[in-house]
């Protein structure tokens, strides 16, 4: 029984419902509902929040194998609620950090109210000038998180320029350069007066990244059947920069094909995801040959840069210097679909589920 004046609301879910092996589909989820009551419990410091928009990625499916990634990553759990990364309004609060109506952006639930045990890990949002589904990608900053997937402005922002130490004038090629941070890093590197191409898994992206992101050159991966001739063909002269998103056969021919003293930025491996037995690579002998600096990291490294990070971004955006292209679900109930589409290449940038309009 509720309370008096207590306010209860139907909260619809996506259960996640076991662990996958291989593909993963929209069957691997569910939708449920039942009912919540608006309140937190006195004491415990939690908030309460609706959940606007929700980020969907890749490293999801990661997090649906049986597996303890590191202290701070998990699997999620069987019959409970997908967790992933959201923006969300403050309905309810215990923390004094924390007001009705706030603005906020960090892990949440996929449903449509989440109750939020530890609200230091989300970050209020301040520029609100600026569509807050950009929180799910160009913007997003995270304190505890150690995947870049769902901070793409970051990760773009710090894998080229921070890890990738680029000069002007030289070759950079972007994998999966359509999505989220990829087409961020091509932007940045044409800003600084690079060369640059990118690869995608259609025609109609391939035009996407030379007439909406202003590339130089951008080819469809799937049409090529020898992608080291594919990129002697773009890049006769080798590549300076590699931003790395798809590992496998991808990374196998960029070696061939880096120059003396390349720089390698390994951000994800998207190609790899849903084996059950990494592919091999074959072409590491070129990293002694041409002297390749290959480095992995992750943007949890790099957040004490965050306001310069800002600082940067955010008059690019203002200016229209860079432009940032969202593909939006409409509907909780869409999710399942908008996550598993990300394995097939459906999406046209950022991926993110509209769960409710402010």
């Amino acid at each position: 029984m509720a309370g008096e004046g207590e306010e209860i609301v139907k909260n619809k879910q996506v259960i996640f419902r076991d662990y996958v092996t291989g593909f993963p589909s929209e069957s691997d989820m569910y939708i449920s509902s039942s009912s919540l009551s608006l309140k937190v419990p006195g004491g415990s410091k939690s908030v309460l929040v609706k959940n606007l928009y929700l980020s969907c990625d890749p490293y999801l499916r990661i997090l649906m194998k049986e597996v303890q990634i590191n202290s701070v990553f998990a699997s999620l759990t069987p019959g409970s609620p997908v967790t992933g990364l959201g923006v969300a309004k403050v309905v309810v609060s215990d923390h004094p950090e924390f007001k009705k109506g706030d603005l906020i952006w960090g892990p949440t639930g996929w449903e449509e109210y989440s109750l939020i045990k530890k609200p230091e890990a989300l970050l209020k949002i301040h520029h609100t000038d600026l569509p807050l589904s950009y929180y799910t990608g160009i913007l997003g900053k995270l304190f505890n998180l150690v995947l870049d997937n769902g901070m793409p402005g970051m990760t773009a922002w710090a894998g080229f320029y921070e890890v990738c130490s680029p000069k002007k004038g030289e070759n950079v090629y972007i994998s999966a350069a359509s999505g989220a941070v990829g087409q961020l890093v091509g932007q940045f590197a044409k800003l600084m007066g690079c060369y640059v191409v990118g690869s995608a898994g259609s025609k109609e992206k391939a035009e996407l990244l030379k007439n909406k992101f202003g590339f130089d050159e951008a080819f469809n991966y799937k049409e090529e059947h020898d992608l080291d001739a594919a990129l002697k063909r773009y890049f006769p002269g080798g590549i300076d920069i590699y931003f790395e998103n798809v590992g496998g056969k991808m990374l196998d021919a960029v070696l061939i094909n880096m120059r003396v003293n390349g720089r390698i930025a390994a951000c994800g491996m998207i190609s790899q995801y849903n084996l059950n037995q990494p592919e091999g690579v074959h072409n590491l002998m070129h990293i002694v040959y041409n002297r390749v600096h290959i480095k992995g990291f992750v943007v949890f490294d790099y957040f004490d840069q965050y306001s310069k990070f800002m600082d940067q971004v955010l008059p690019m955006i203002r200016e229209g210097k860079i432009v940032y292209v969202e593909d939006i679900a409409e509907g909780l109930e869409n999710a399942p679909q908008a996550l598993i589409g990300l394995f097939s290449g459906k999406n046209v940038g950022k991926q993110v589920v509209l769960v409710a309009k402010e």
